[in-house]
């Protein structure tokens, strides 16, 4: 039972972070219906600046998530203006290209800035406490309890403030909300600047709690996260935060039953099984066609 315990716990710690970063990737399909492919870079980001903050500034641990979470959302808000606003009204294939390619380039400007793996000091005091055989760890309940915070916070943002309802005139019909008066540039910007900022928060969560970094940490991680997406029902914030649960518990459950080299292959086999018997996720629906 005790080991059950603790594997659900590091299941809980996981998932956290796949859901925060999911949750970018949702927000800006839910409002431009495209999936911004970069994501996992701007989680990769903030698992730098985290290493900046922590090895290089020695701030603690507050400026450091701030300075993550706000470096990232500027980064979104960059790459939105420049490089998928022009591409707006273009071929989707076009903006896939994109995405792809503002990844790339990240990836390579990281790693020319440091091409070996980064190991974070234990710059934060992490306490342990122990019961009955069950460890748990003050960065284990900060990274469940913060995660929790911020997904409330971003169902609330979206449910209950003019931001949200913003966004979802926009998510239904973008013209018409621009005729209606809408900022439709503010609003959407405003999408990547909130889905960067959960992916710099995601980043320096899991960069303390694994912390050795590199500039291609976020390929198979965004990956994943955008898995736990479409598990959920890309477009649905409870649905992507479900679907980074659902995610960290196959996986944790086949580490403890398979050898760990099939964490990979049963996730992304649980996507295409998915796929095929409920394309639209656990929660998602249908998008309607506007005629």
């Amino acid at each position: 039972m005790t080991y059950f315990l603790q594997q659900s716990l590091n299941a809980l710690q996981l998932g956290s972070v796949y859901a925060l970063i999911a949750l970018g990737y949702t927000m800006v399909y839910g409002v431009l219906t495209m999936i911004n492919f970069a994501h996992g870079d701007f989680f990769m980001v903030g698992a730098f600046l985290c290493f900046i903050s922590v090895a290089r500034l020695h701030l603690p641990f507050v400026p450091t998530l701030l300075i993550s979470m706000a470096g990232v959302a500027l980064l979104a808000v960059g790459v939105e203006v420049a490089a998928y606003r022009p591409l707006r009204n273009a071929p989707r294939v076009s903006a896939i290209i994109t995405a792809l390619g503002v990844g790339i380039f990240l990836e390579h400007f990281t790693l020319a800035l440091s091409p070996y793996p980064l190991h974070i000091p234990p710059a934060f005091a992490n306490v342990t406490w122990s019961a009955g055989g069950l460890a748990v760890s003050s960065l284990q309940v900060v990274t469940v309890l913060l995660s929790v915070g911020l997904m409330a916070a971003l169902q609330f943002v979206v449910a209950r403030t003019p931001l949200g309802i913003a966004m979802r005139a926009v998510s239904w019909d973008r013209d018409t909300a621009a005729l209606l008066g809408v900022p439709v540039d503010r609003v959407i910007s405003a999408t990547f600047a909130i889905g960067g900022a959960l992916g710099g928060a995601a980043g320096m969560l899991y960069a303390l709690s694994y912390p050795v970094i590199d500039p291609y940490m976020g390929v198979l991680v965004g990956w994943k996260a955008f898995i736990s997406a479409v598990v959920g029902g890309i477009g649905d914030v409870r649905g992507a935060m479900l679907g980074g649960y659902i995610l960290a518990a196959v996986e944790i459950a086949v580490a403890v039953a398979l050898p760990s080299t099939y964490r990979d292959f049963v996730a992304f086999s649980l996507l295409i099984v998915l796929l095929i018997f409920r394309p639209y996720g656990i929660l998602g629906r249908p998008r309607p066609q506007k005629l």
